[in-house]
């Protein structure tokens, strides 16, 4: 019986030094819980801003004159798409090797792509909305539809906005990269218009029909 109740006592030890082990482990879990990690100081990093300085610009655009406050950084194609909400300006490349963003700054073709808006205080800018309007188009927009200048029409507001720099370009002597020959010649050629409308790229490949209705505008049929 002595044996016996030995066995039965070093039992029951053996069940209350495991229940106390996992209490004491329990509260020392809890103790190294409630103990703060020691900080660690980090440097202070300033805290970047996307935010430009901004900057109060008026120019004239299709004949009304509009004032802007725009981030320094804006370009005049995204000061004409999202501020003035002229949107028949195209972005196509945004590098200005596509011409789909051509407007008319004081007259001349431009990239709108690739000037600042605040470097324009004052300019006039024209749009292909400022050119015509539906119940009274442009020439050169009713020549475009005539001969089918266009097909997705996405680059058509730069190519037609970039013809009428050209006409005027030709009319003022400026010259271009053709031969001396081709420039003296009493009809503007093919030639001279696709060099000087080089700049503007048209994926549908209408380019045929582009010059057909630029030539008919300059009244020179070639």
């Amino acid at each position: 019986m002595s044996r016996s109740g030995n066995v039965e006592a070093t039992r029951r030890d053996v069940l209350v030094a495991g229940a106390m082990t996992v209490v004491a482990t329990g509260a020392t879990s809890n103790a190294k819980a409630q103990v703060p990690a020691p900080s660690v100081s980090k440097p202070a990093v300033p805290a970047a801003s996307g935010d430009g300085a901004l900057s109060k610009v008026s120019m004239t655009i299709n004949g009304s004159r509009r004032d802007f406050e725009l981030d320094t950084r804006t370009t005049l194609l995204d000061a004409l798409r999202e501020h003035a909400l002229l949107t028949g300006t195209k972005k196509g490349c945004d590098h200005g090797q596509c011409g789909a963003c051509t407007v008319l700054l004081d007259g001349r073709r431009i990239n709108s792509c690739l000037t600042l808006a605040v470097m324009h205080e004052g300019d006039s800018v024209t749009t292909i909305e400022g050119l015509g309007r539906p119940d009274h188009l442009h020439d050169l927009q009713s020549a475009f539809v005539k001969h089918d200048g266009y097909q997705c029409g996405y680059c058509t507001p730069g190519q037609i906005c970039s013809a009428v720099g050209v006409l005027a370009e030709i009319r003022a002597g400026v010259p271009s990269h053709v031969s001396a020959d081709l420039m003296a010649a009493p009809q503007i050629s093919p030639e001279e218009l696709r060099e000087r409308m080089s700049g503007n790229i048209c994926r549908c490949g209408a380019y045929c029909n582009i010059i057909d209705a630029i030539t008919e505008v300059a009244g020179r049929k070639a």
